[in-house]
């Protein structure tokens, strides 16, 4: 079942035929037009999570996360606007810098702090660069090593300039992620819920680590903490998160804890593309297991049992309480999801499997993996709203399913801009 909500573009979307070049391009231009992938940074560079207005200030998404602003900034630099990822990691690193003290006292320490608002901010006023005072589930290790990952990223593709500062702020990551031991730490994850140990987490990170030790080898670099060799405790942070995931995957949770253990979790479509941290067996493997069980009619699933925006969702709880980290316990939150299967369905997954199977399709020739690539797009095509706007999710208001408050997530336009460019490429070779 293909879902459209934009009825002008369902005119441009082939259900019963390939695209041409022709065809890919004109819907890219056609959404560039209406404003689909207008980004609108700020003035430094960083993206905030949304565009709010005055109905959806309450949802704090005009605050910027790690997160996110690495995968709308690496979308920019996939279909080749290099200048905007540059500024916007410059933009990051400059933040992490004025509060590498939040590093340095966990180094110091040896340990994960109990109070997470101890750990580095992962979530701020982009505008001045000032964590914020409200309480928040910042221990996030995967958006740490996201923002190793592609600083270094650009920095072994000689984009960014090598700088021996921002090398050493890069250092204070190893040391950091050593300290609270991340292989085995629990943190809020992807989604700032339940602390657990995260497959997702520990894989970003790994990530991050297998990016930054190309750093220093391609460029030759003397990377030193006091009298610590950073390239040594590289390997060994590596070798201990591969060995991590080894024994978790393709699950995103192993733990007893019926409240933490969980076998499929969306966010681990990440790995596969950007990350490229797992191998081909693996890769099928939490394709298959999203594609059976997190797969729906608008989106797809985080996790089964997601009670985010469950049905009803504005009705049953205030404003205040429905984005904030101190708003309903999940728990509590959790009852209002009265059945499996009518979680909220999100926006940001359906074109990432569409690039994977573009990249697949590209190395094989194999016409199935083209087939899968146009489907998971036009997917993501049909979740444009009739404003042409991406909107984070879907979820169930009076039995029906319509776009959450959040329109357009930036994110998620992001990943529909990778899915189109991916696109584009595979019918040139076609």
């Amino acid at each position: 079942m293909l879902v459209i909500h934009n009825a002008e573009l369902r005119k441009k979307i082939k259900t019963d035929s390939h695209y041409t070049l022709k065809d890919i391009q004109n819907i890219s231009a056609f959404l560039e037009q209406k404003g689909t992938f207008s980004f609108s940074p700020l003035e430094n560079g960083l993206f905030p999570a949304a565009r709010v207005n005055k109905r959806t200030e309450y949802t704090g998404y005009a605050n910027v996360w790690v997160r996110d602003n690495i995968h709308v900034a690496h979308a920019h630099y996939a279909i080749g606007d290099n200048e905007v990822a540059i500024k916007n990691v410059n933009a990051l690193m400059t933040y992490f810098k004025k509060y590498q003290k939040r590093f340095m006292n966990i180094i110091k320490s040896g340990k994960a702090p109990k109070n997470t608002m101890k750990r580095p901010h992962i979530r701020f006023n982009g505008n001045n660069l000032e964590e914020n005072s409200e309480k928040w589930a910042h221990a996030q290790n995967d958006a740490l090593g996201y923002f190793l990952w592609f600083y270094c990223l650009l920095l072994n593709h000689e984009i960014l300039e090598t700088k021996q500062e921002n090398i050493d702020m890069l250092a204070l990551f190893v040391l950091y992620f050593n300290a609270i031991s991340y292989w085995q730490d629990e943190d809020s994850g992807h989604w700032e819920e339940t602390r657990k140990i995260n497959s997702s987490s520990i894989g970003a990170v790994v990530a991050g680590l297998k990016e930054f030790k190309k750093v220093l080898t391609k460029k030759n670099l003397e990377c030193k903490f006091k009298s610590l060799d950073v390239r040594l405790l590289l390997e060994e942070l590596i070798e201990k998160g591969q060995k991590a995931l080894k024994d978790i995957l393709p699950n995103e949770c192993i733990q007893d804890d019926a409240t933490k253990k969980r076998a499929y979790d969306a966010a681990l479509l990440f790995f596969i593309y950007p990350l490229n941290v797992v191998n081909d067996n693996m890769a099928d493997k939490i394709l298959g297991n999203i594609e059976k069980n997190l797969l729906g009619d608008y989106g797809i699933r985080r996790y089964v049992g997601d009670s985010f925006w469950a049905p009803d969702y504005k009705k049953k709880v205030s404003k205040e309480k429905r984005t904030s980290y101190m708003g309903i316990d999940i728990f509590e939150r959790d009852t209002l999801l009265k059945e499996k299967g009518k979680e909220a369905q999100w926006c940001i997954f359906d074109p990432i499997i569409s690039v994977i199977f573009g990249k697949r399709f590209q190395e094989t020739d194999r016409e199935e993996y083209l087939d899968k690539q146009i489907y998971f797009l036009n997917r993501s095509l049909g979740q444009i709203t009739d404003q042409f706007e991406c909107p984070e999710l879907y979820y169930i208001e009076d039995s029906k399913y319509v776009h959450g408050d959040v329109v357009p997530l930036l994110w998620a336009q992001a990943n529909l801009r990778i899915a189109l460019k991916m696109m584009e490429e595979s019918v040139r070779i076609k």
